[in-house]
């Protein structure tokens, strides 16, 4: 039923579990003995992070915050919006967030300043997509997935009003599909 939705398949399943792999093994080499926070940024990470915390054999702890921009929207409001702030403390912890696509990058340089703020040792950034023609402001993520051009995906995540996130791969939509949404 949802793939009917689906214009075009962006990053399939295979290659999404191809880059988790490369990602973990990157990650590795760097936190391996470093007992790191891996932090979700919620709703978005859950798939990607769930994927990428099996394939990484060190100790950490995980975490999650939620944190908006789009609020049901397709594009950024430029309004970030902290929903549900972490439990655990990053004073003096390395710290990696999780994160499903970075586009504007008001979020997620957001989330870094906050935790920077709070005495985190370190802190960087791993997500499954960068979509670098999205930015409005200067941020680069130290480990990248996969680089995308500017449109509007979904699946894997990547949600439009909620909907799509179970979807096993990234693809965007038809137009059709939130051309008659109001």
């Amino acid at each position: 039923m949802l793939n009917n939705d689906i214009e075009n398949v962006m990053i399939s399943k295979d290659e999404i579990k191809a880059v988790v792999k490369d990602l973990s093994r990157q990650i590795e080499r760097d936190y391996k003995d470093k007992f790191p926070i891996i932090l979700g940024l919620l709703k978005g990470c859950v798939p990607f992070m769930a994927d990428l915390l099996k394939e990484l054999d060190f100790h950490l702890e995980i975490a999650f915050m939620n944190v908006s921009s789009y609020h049901g929207g397709m594009e950024s409001s430029g309004e970030v919006k902290i929903e549900m702030d972490l439990g655990s403390p990053v004073k003096d912890r390395h710290v990696i967030i999780a994160e499903d696509i970075v586009d504007s990058g008001r979020t997620i340089q957001s989330v870094v300043e906050l935790l920077k703020y709070r005495g985190a040792k370190s802190v960087k950034v791993v997500t499954l997509m960068d979509k670098p023609e999205g930015r409005v402001i200067d941020f680069v993520p130290e480990y990248i997935g996969k680089t995308i051009p500017k449109a509007f995906v979904v699946g894997y995540g990547l949600d439009y009003q909620e909907r799509y996130r179970n979807l096993p791969y990234v693809g965007t939509l038809k137009p059709k599909i939130y051309m008659t949404e109001e």
